[in-house]
């Protein structure tokens, strides 16, 4: 997260990010949501074959 700079409106700084990032055709935004998913997929795996584990041990 950034730090917000005296004076300056936090909400607008995380506006102006998103505004300079590039505009996607339909595609790049597919492309972007899809590995998005995939991490948030892959962090609750990895998160049921821990708790999996742990379950056996006991």
């Amino acid at each position: 997260m950034t730090k917000a700079k005296p004076g300056i409106d936090k909400n607008l700084q995380n506006v102006v990010k998103e505004l300079e990032k590039p505009d996607l055709d339909a595609h790049g935004n597919q492309q972007l949501n899809q590995q998005h998913m995939d991490n948030l997929n892959g962090d609750s795996l990895h998160y049921n074959k821990k708790a999996y584990e742990t379950e056996q041990n006991e």
